[in-house]
């Protein structure tokens, strides 16, 4: 079993990120081959600082390491160490069509948000396609917003193949099964975010203790006392789905643990128990960080690595396409 995901550098990473998506690329090195890309070239098709660009890479690497990413049990490099993925996206676009780009969701969403619409925000999903073929992975995790990109790429591999022979594994599409979704601290009826949601009501996973307690503590909730779930009680809602994700323990057991507490002390031993899943992580990427060669070292023998399954399909890409063997 082979798996391919991907995730943007840019943002600050938040818990609702460990949760949604980084602690499943650790749980995937137990199922088998697990790639795991950094995806910067996706990053500049919109508005961008270069040297933010370059800080958030590196920080996004070392947080993926010291969330439990082993360079001996997966594949985790940057797109952009790897030159096969936009070569294989040039030769990809003859086969993908203006139309179907087009009517890609994100697109039509992204550049209604931009005065600037560039090229790559309408090729992004080749880009994205590239990206997973290269590979030819049995699935590819994504959330149900990105299942459009991944239906279009398993379409490019399709025509790809009926046009110039079998090349590509087609990919299965996997949606997670939806776990406890996180929510803003402070407007508990919306996603927890770096760009949508509130500072205050966002859990950073490099927040000093302090700062966590003071989010945790200031969390909105309601009138009442009780810790449960219920309808108008989306706070303390919020807060047992955070302590059950975090803890392993079910929201029922939660409730019956803290029944007669009140929202103070309950508060509290969640942003306790955050700190304790969050500190180890943190201690690791400082180590990272502060070696910025060991960090260095270790993307090199990811590209190295992504690069000895890549080259031979894109040579094969070449090869079936009819261009001339490289000298």
């Amino acid at each position: 079993m082979r798996v391919f995901s991907g995730i943007q550098p840019t943002g600050d990473k938040h818990l609702g990120n460990y949760i949604g998506a980084i602690r499943q690329f650790v749980a995937s090195q137990d199922e088998g081959e697990s790639f795991i890309c950094i995806v910067d070239l996706h990053s500049v098709t919109v508005a961008y600082d270069p040297d933010d660009l370059r800080e958030s890479t590196l920080s996004l690497a070392a947080l993926l390491l010291a969330s439990g990413l082993e360079p001996d049990r997966c594949t985790l490099f940057v797109q952009s160490h790897n030159q096969d993925h936009p070569d294989a996206t040039w030769l990809l676009s003859t086969v993908a069509s203006f139309g179907e780009l087009r009517r890609m969701t994100q697109f039509k969403d992204k550049s209604e948000q931009q005065e600037f619409v560039s090229v790559g925000i309408f090729t992004y999903p080749v880009l994205q396609a590239a990206d997973i073929l290269l590979y030819n992975p049995d699935a590819v995790p994504v959330g149900e917003d990105q299942r459009q990109h991944v239906e279009l790429t398993r379409d490019v591999a399709e025509r790809f193949n009926s046009r110039y022979g079998e090349t590509f594994v087609v990919p299965k599409v996997v949606v997670p099964e939806l776990g406890a979704k996180i929510m803003d601290l402070q407007e508990p009826t919306k996603k927890m975010s770096t760009t949508g949601g509130t500072a205050q009501g966002t859990v950073l996973l490099l927040d000093e203790p302090d700062v966590l307690r003071k989010k945790i503590k200031s969390a909105v909730t309601d009138s009442g006392r009780e810790v449960r779930r219920g309808p108008g009680k989306e706070g303390i809602e919020n807060l047992i789905s955070i302590m059950s994700v975090v803890t392993g323990e079910a929201p029922d057991a939660i409730e019956a643990s803290y029944d007669g507490c009140g929202y103070g002390d309950f508060k509290t031993a969640v942003a306790e128990a955050v700190i304790e899943l969050v500190s180890p992580i943190q201690a690791r990427y400082q180590e990272l960080r502060s070696d910025p060669a060991e960090l260095q070292r270790l993307l090199k023998v990811g590209a190295e690595k992504a690069r000895a399954v890549s080259a031979p399909t894109l040579a094969l890409m070449y090869e079936r396409m009819g261009f001339v063997a490289r000298p």
